[in-house]
């Protein structure tokens, strides 16, 4: 098991805006489980190693990755990073396309009433954690042209029963 793997970091306002970003994420997901330097990211993810730097250094800034080595290669000082966390939990909508009144184009909506025990919504979150998790790594993956970038988001409400 990886040092990261199912870990959750409760983030701020301010880290919630620093994962608005596709690019982000993907760069999170590259080092969620062996550390990389940016040039190792970069060449991963089919991104100019300059903007993977600036995008790194804003995610080390803002505490969502960590230094965990330096090398002295030649002249070079090689640093590798590591995500602290596979998922994030914030009380702040982390995309403004998904907060109310979002004047942003839906492409599907999915919506269910259920009956859950208190084990099972954390089933159901894991699960779509999971999912999500999958999907965030197979665009990783996919050649990064003729796409369009999209967000999604899982909330479960608890409904009064006792109001209907």
């Amino acid at each position: 098991m990886s040092k990261n793997e199912s870990k959750s970091l409760k983030i701020s306002v301010e880290q919630a805006k620093l994962l608005g970003s596709a690019l982000r994420i993907k760069i999170i997901t590259a080092i969620e489980n062996d550390p990389k330097t940016s040039k190792q990211v970069a060449v991963e993810i089919n991104e100019s190693p300059g903007n993977v730097h600036y995008h790194m250094k804003k995610l080390y800034e803002g505490d969502l990755i960590e230094l965990v080595e330096e090398k002295q290669v030649g002249g070079v000082v090689q640093k590798f990073y590591l995500a602290r966390a596979t998922t994030f939990i914030s009380d702040h909508e982390v995309y403004p396309e998904l907060q109310t009144g979002s004047k942003a184009e839906s492409k599907g909506s999915l919506s269910a009433a259920l009956l859950l025990k208190e084990e099972d919504q954390q089933e159901l979150l894991d699960e779509f954690r999971d999912l999500i998790a999958k999907w965030v790594k197979k665009t990783n993956e996919k050649d990064v042209q003729d796409v369009e970038e999209f967000v999604i988001g899982v909330k479960l409400f608890q409904r009064d029963m006792n109001s209907k």
